[in-house]
């Protein structure tokens, strides 16, 4: 897919990965889970990492996700040094910087779509007069605006995934992490979920990684990246 930014400010990479490693212990044995990753994610680019089960796909998104240290390596992000910040000062950028979209919503079902919403802006401690603007923006990107006070146990499931992604861009995030985002969805669903994304990518300052099997949602990426084994290899 072509690149829609010509700017320079588009080649500066927002995230820098370098050498990382990670190394899961179990009783006597030891798993390699990623083995000397480079990776690097400028603004304004979808990126997919693609490979079979067990291959280190959401590791990998764990760690840059700031949900889980590596052994060795470097990672940096819009110029700091994440491994070198304490755990509240990470959780602190995760609530301000990153936003998440899993494979299945994980909607809290006794809230309504606003309050599925608020919960992340209360988190990152989001004044009360502010939240409702926030989540009106967050909810027109997804075309759901229209739903904001409808019961999240009443939602279709392609609308749940919709409210999902609206929450990952409550915080207007500037890494947006998918794992599997349309793995439940039909084909129609899942298509439209990917036009979501990549208007986030494209429009804004963001960056997209996703992890996925399908190929009609990587051949949507800038680019593709392939986990074998916990190496990695871009396409």
């Amino acid at each position: 897919m072509s690149d829609p930014s010509g700017t320079q400010e588009h080649e500066t990479a927002l995230v820098d990965v370098e050498g990382l490693a990670k190394e899961f212990h179990t009783g006597v044995e030891s798993v390699q889970a990623l083995r000397e990753v480079t990776l690097s994610v400028r603004q304004n680019e979808m990126v997919a990492v693609t490979g079979p089960s067990g291959s280190g796909k959401s590791t990998l998104l764990f760690i840059l996700g700031l949900l889980l240290h590596p052994t060795k390596g470097s990672y940096s992000m819009l110029g700091r040094d994440m491994l070198s910040l304490s755990r509240s000062d990470q959780a602190g950028f995760r609530r301000r910087y990153l936003g998440f979209v899993f494979q299945g919503s994980d909607l809290v079902e006794t809230c309504n779509v606003y309050e599925n919403l608020e919960l992340p802006l209360i988190y990152a401690e989001v004044p009360a007069r502010d939240r409702l603007s926030k989540i009106s923006q967050a909810l027109e990107q997804v075309d759901l605006l229209h739903r904001m006070h409808h019961p999240a146990n009443l939602l279709s499931g392609g609308e749940r995934q919709r409210v999902a992604v609206a929450r990952a861009l409550v915080n207007q995030p500037r890494l947006l992490l998918a794992d599997e985002p349309t793995g439940q969805l039909d084909q129609a669903n899942g298509r439209h979920v990917m036009d979501y994304l990549q208007r986030i990518a494209y429009d804004g300052k963001s960056a997209v990684v996703i992890v996925t099997h399908d190929p009609a949602i990587s051949d949507r990426c800038n680019r593709i990246c392939r986990l074998e084994d916990g190496v990695l290899y871009e396409s």
